[in-house]
């Protein structure tokens, strides 16, 4: 919980008001029984209206200081728990923009969306009623037994004879609900998850009438997580009976044993009246236990959750000083052999070539063979443990991510769109780019007729992930967004495959002017007859490297994938 909390030492100085203020509302509140026992003792017992009054001023007087600390109290402890949070989950947001894959991999997307939700609030709730409440309660609790002992040391020992057991009680439970609360917040990520993919999905369930098929198996998961909640929530209900069993008794055995010292004059009735107002003040701050350590509780699995967020290895790598580039837009990979942490299948095996700058690089290969895996190791979306590889002639080691990632213009297998304009989606790609220069974009991209054809044009709202747009469209629209960043290396893993004949062969015209590497991924050996060279890969390894006669003339396997794509004898151009 301290990596989470320590969020809050910003705000120290107000957390020390808010805390002083508290203080003040506290003291009010122990004073009085005290005040109420010389009401009854120096003013009613011994007749002395005038003690009475003055004391019944005293006590309007802090009664009307605790009111305005409470007040002043509210404000800050708001204050504070909302700018708490608005700093972590700014922290969880930038963290997870720089995890690697390997990391993100970890956390399910559902789970990264409630840890930055849901958990964030349970912490917040948690400063929040610390300040107001979470505090105030065992000092109440142990105030009112400090102050019973000054009253009347033996109505104090009486009136605190059972406090170890309910600790210990309080103890035990508070250390069961922290586990059980850590599983409904998992449950809760399942059912996100689960929701998640359903809206996602929403097209294909509609078409294909499951949505009573769908609605079934969110009952199962709603179900558990509504078991785990309920199970959670009657244990912190069991603890109120305990607690006001206790400390009911505790009050009983203090009443009885002051009948008795009563009767001896061993004790005034002032000072009765003033330890019983200090174990009901300490039922109050005990009742208030159960939802302290629910909240606490929840706030604890929340923060574990968060805390393995702010500690998961981030992907940023700075160094010192420049190192000489070779020539813009080269890569080079020698002997790379890859695979995902944790499996131990090799995805890439001993792989080695080199793209020339300018080079229109085409890769090839049947599903499964490495194809987009390969694409994602150039911009270091994973670390290579095994061979090396160059980028403008320097290893990836010695990139600073955030510039080499700045040199690579990226392509996705599946086009991605934000909720917004086309435009915005299309300065995305470089937020300083001139409007002449998204415009030349998309003419190289051959969207720029299609988007004037919209009402709006480049204002046309493209909806959450680009659904108001044909796959041809969103294809062409995220190519264009690369080309906005002016990229010397672009890579396109298979974002053409929407794209009809006539405008991918205007697009690749286009793209001949561009001064940037072009490495992309296709199945299509139309496009790899007009590259420069294609490289093919077969299992992870590379099976031919050469031009697209070369490989006619030379490669069974791509003979064979040519061979699949002709009509008539002739490759479909």
């Amino acid at each position: 919980m301290l990596t989470v909390y320590k969020f809050a030492l910003t705000y120290k100085w107000y957390i020390f008001v808010a805390l002083f203020f508290m203080s003040i509302e506290l003291a009010v509140e122990l004073a009085q029984p005290y005040l109420i026992s010389k009401v009854i003792d120096d003013g009613i017992v011994a007749g002395d209206i005038n003690t009475v009054w003055f004391y019944l001023m005293v006590m309007f007087l802090i009664s009307m200081a605790a009111f305005f600390s409470g007040v002043i109290n509210s404000f800050f402890s708001s204050h504070i728990a909302n700018a708490f949070s608005y700093d972590l989950r700014t922290a969880l947001f930038r963290r997870i923009q720089y995890f690697t894959l390997t990391t993100l991999s970890k956390f399910p997307t559902s789970s990264l969306i409630t840890r930055m939700t849901q958990d964030v609030l349970q912490t917040e709730m948690l400063l929040y009623m610390s300040l107001r409440i979470v505090l105030r309660a065992p000092l109440m609790v142990v105030g009112s037994l400090i102050m019973s002992f000054v009253v009347n040391p033996t109505l104090g020992f009486y009136l605190s004879f059972l406090t170890p057991v309910l600790l210990l009680f309080l103890i035990i439970v508070s250390a069961k609900g922290g586990k059980i609360f850590l599983r409904v917040q998992k449950r809760l990520d399942k059912i996100n998850r689960f929701i998640q993919q359903n809206l996602e999905g929403v097209r294909l369930i509609k078409a294909n009438d499951r949505g009573l098929f769908e609605t079934k198996k969110f009952q199962e998961v709603a179900g558990r997580l509504r078991d785990d909640t309920v199970y959670a929530l009657r244990l912190m209900e069991s603890i109120m009976p305990v607690l006001l069993l206790i400390i009911n008794g505790s009050l009983l055995v203090v009443i009885w044993m002051a009948s008795d010292l009563l009767q001896s004059d061993t004790v005034q009735v002032g000072e009765v009246v003033a330890v019983i107002n200090y174990g009901l003040r300490m039922q109050g701050g005990f009742s208030m236990f159960a939802f302290i350590i629910m909240a606490f509780s929840r706030s604890k699995a929340s923060s574990e959750r968060m805390e393995e967020v702010l500690k998961s290895p981030v992907s940023i790598n700075r160094k010192d000083g420049t190192l000489k580039e070779d020539r813009a837009g080269t890569v080079r990979f020698e002997n790379v052999s890859f695979r995902y942490p944790g499996a131990s299948r090799y995805i890439l095996k001993d792989v080695t070539f080199d793209v020339a700058a300018d080079e229109k690089f085409v890769i090839m290969g049947g599903t499964g063979s490495g194809k987009s895996t390969l694409l994602s190791l150039i911009p270091k979306m994973y670390d290579v443990k095994e061979g090396k590889i160059y980028v403008n002639g320097k290893s990836l080691e010695e990139w600073e991510e955030d510039d080499l990632r700045q040199t690579i213009g990226y392509v996705p297998q599946s086009a991605v769109l934000f909720s917004g304009s086309i435009y915005e989606n299309l300065l995305w790609g470089n937020l300083e780019a001139e409007e002449s220069e998204v415009l030349t974009s998309t003419e190289k991209a051959q969207i720029h007729s299609s988007i004037e054809a919209f009402d709006h044009r480049y204002e046309t709202r493209v909806g959450q992930r680009g659904v108001t747009l044909s796959g041809g469209q969103k294809q062409r629209l995220s190519i264009a967004r690369a080309l906005v960043r002016k990229p010397s290396i672009l890579i396109l893993d298979d974002s053409t495959s929407a794209l009809d004949i006539r405008t991918e062969s205007a697009l690749w015209e286009a793209l001949k002017d561009e001064n940037a590497t072009r490495i992309i991924v296709t199945q299509k050996v139309i496009t790899a007859k007009s590259a420069d060279r294609v490289l093919l890969l077969d299992g992870g390894e590379v099976s031919a490297i050469g031009t697209h006669d070369e490989l006619m003339a030379s490669s069974g396997l791509y003979r064979s994938i040519a061979e699949s794509q002709m009509e008539g004898g002739h490759l479909d151009d």
